[in-house]
């Protein structure tokens, strides 16, 4: 198959981050920092769109809130900002990334112990790959299926209960998150939530767009790939798929390839199978193939002409997701990739002239293509190099429109479809405030009233604000999610009395 002819973005280190304000080093220093930034009113320089209906579709906010108390220390330094601003609109809409969900067992991946850090050679499985390429998705789903288990059982970390005190408190307008592992819906399912990248617990069919929840689908790979199955029961038990760091891996029984593959000499992908969408298979026009066993097989030559249907019914429903200033295309989800894949292998139960199609051909569609063939489930995730819908673009930036201020928590910004939004943010003269243990990207941008070059308060004249900000113009701070939140939630309580 050729090459992708796009990149991993950022998987090197990025600057150390910026600190927002000076006190902020500290961790007391940044929870207060922090405290400061969600209890402000809103900026003079931001102005809402009006409201004419609830701010977010699946979980509207009521028309009856009542918002927090302010400190009189933030009100007393407030010339720059306005307490008359609509109470709907003066909360927080929180940008959430993988470094919130460390703390719950799941590697995050530019972080120092993440996947791009501990292994130099991973990269996600491309859109176009997954969809047009048989051997491909075996791999992807062989990966999947000894993934899917840890992630299965892991569950919410203080940081997002936090998340749903400060939401049941009044200070938050809703959540976006760019993670994929149901933690924030499952912690707080009334706080308004939108999963950017969609989420690993379903399936959707690419023919007939049916969704499948992703357990049964694991209880189905299992029964197809005996021998995956008595595997990943080996390695749950040695512990090995706890870490994402290849020695440890190795250390206890699972050994890697160089390209971050994992190395199963008796069940190898090749012999991998996985199992069609069930809705299309009972309908007989929509010719899906499949073995004896029900799992999928590409078809053969003489019908490829005949079985194969548009990717999208509607091709125009979905646009790029592509930095305009960047030459290369960038993910809109990094989470989706195999780390969180699964699938099973029987060596003897796959026909041998599948096989043997499967592996001249390439699998169907190995060529340019702009159909795939039938019964193709795919998890509901953007994956890297595919775009992300109008729907869910146009519903992240009603968020961000309807709140005063935005703060980024666990994200380096790495994927575009993120970036933009908080560059959107200060566009509209919103504050921005950045709760990252490592470098985000191009964070300059969203704090130059605030710093200079160097990293010191700016003392021109025009950055008057700057001169006396103690997080409510912005903050900037590189601790734990997991240990700042929690400590958040406790000084927000006291703000309140």
């Amino acid at each position: 198959m050729q090459k992708p002819l796009m990149r991993i973005p950022y998987t090197g280190p990025l600057p150390p981050p910026l600190i927002v304000p000076r006190s902020a080093n500290t961790l007391a220093g940044a929870v207060s920092a922090l405290a400061q930034f969600i209890s402000a009113p809103a900026s003079k320089s931001w102005r809402p769109n009006p409201i004419t209906g609830p701010l977010f579709k699946s979980s509207p906010v009521p028309n009856s809130f009542e918002p927090p108390s302010i400190s009189s220390s933030a009100a007393a330094s407030s010339s720059s900002f306005d307490p008359n601003i609509d109470p709907r609109h003066n909360k927080t809409v929180l940008l959430t990334g993988a470094g919130i969900s460390v703390a719950s067992g799941l590697a995050d991946y530019r972080g120092p112990n993440g996947t791009y850090t501990l292994n130099k050679t991973y990269r996600p499985i491309y859109f176009n790959e997954f969809i047009h390429n048989h051997e491909a998705r075996k791999r992807y789903w062989a990966r999947s299926f000894l993934g899917w288990p840890v992630l299965s059982r892991s569950r919410p970390n203080n940081a997002h209960w936090a998340v749903k005190t400060l939401g049941d408190m009044g200070w938050l307008s809703g959540v976006i998150t760019q993670n994929v592992d149901s933690f924030h819906p499952l912690a707080h399912p009334t706080l308004p939530t939108l999963e950017l990248h969609g989420y690993l617990r379903s399936l959707v069919c690419l023919t007939c767009k049916t969704h499948m929840p992703r357990q049964a689908f694991q209880d189905d790979l299992a029964r197809l790939n005996p021998a995956w199955a008595d595997f990943l029961n080996e390695m749950l038990a040695s512990g090995a798929l706890l870490t994402e760091n290849p020695d440890e891996r190795r250390k206890k029984g699972l050994r890697t390839n160089p390209d971050g593959d994992v190395d199963l000499p008796d069940a190898p992908y090749s012999t991998f199978r996985y199992p069609a969408c069930p809705t299309c298979l009972a309908d007989p026009s929509k010719n899906v193939h499949v073995d004896k066993d029900g799992a999928w097989v590409p078809p053969s030559s003489a019908t490829a002409n005949t079985d194969t249907y548009p990717l999208f019914s509607e091709p125009s429903r979905y646009i790029s997701d592509v930095d305009p200033s960047s030459s290369s295309s960038t993910s809109s989800s990094s989470s989706s990739s195999s780390s969180a894949s699964h699938s099973s292998v029987s060596p003897s139960s796959r026909p041998a002239a599948a096989a043997a199609a499967a592996a001249a051909a390439g699998g169907p569609g190995s060529g340019p293509s702009s159909t795939i063939h039938a019964g193709i489930l795919k998890p509901a995730v953007v994956m890297f190099g595919e775009s992300i819908s109008p729907e869910t673009k146009h519903s992240a930036e009603d968020m961000i429109d309807n709140a005063s201020r935005i703060l980024v928590v666990g994200s380096s910004l790495a994927t575009y479809s993120a970036w933009r939004l908080v560059k959107r943010a200060t566009d509209r003269g919103m504050p921005v405030g950045v709760l990252n243990m490592g470098g985000v990207r191009g964070e300059e941008v969203f704090f130059a009233d605030l710093i200079s070059a160097d990293n010191s308060v700016n003392t021109d004249n025009h950055y008057k604000m700057a001169q006396t900000n103690r997080g409510e113009a912005g903050v900037r701070c590189g601790h734990s999610a997991n240990e700042a939140l929690p400590l958040l939630v406790e000084q927000m309580k006291d703000i309140r009395r």
